[in-house]
C-alpha cells in the first residue's frame, strides 16, 4: 500500500470529533477529551483568540 488514494480509504470510518456540549459545534474530540473550537475539557473559560475578532477589527477601521 502507497500513500495515494487506496490507503485514505482506510483513514475513513473512525470518529475524530463529536458535538461539544458547551459551544455546540462538531469539534469535541473524542481522544483527547477535548474541544477544538471552544477547549471544553481543558480550560474553564470560552476559548478566544484575537484573530477571530475580524468583523470588529474592521467596523474599528471605518
Amino acid at each position: 500500500m502507497g500513500k495515494g488514494t487506496p490507503s485514505f480509504g482506510k483513514r475513513m470510518g473512525k470518529t475524530v470529533h463529536i458535538r461539544c456540549r458547551r459551544c455546540g459545534r462538531r469539534s469535541y474530540n473524542v481522544k483527547e477529551k477535548r474541544c477544538a473550537a471552544c477547549g471544553y475539557g481543558s480550560t474553564p473559560r470560552i476559548k478566544q483568540h484575537s484573530w477571530q475578532t475580524k468583523d470588529i477589527h474592521r467596523r474599528r477601521l471605518k
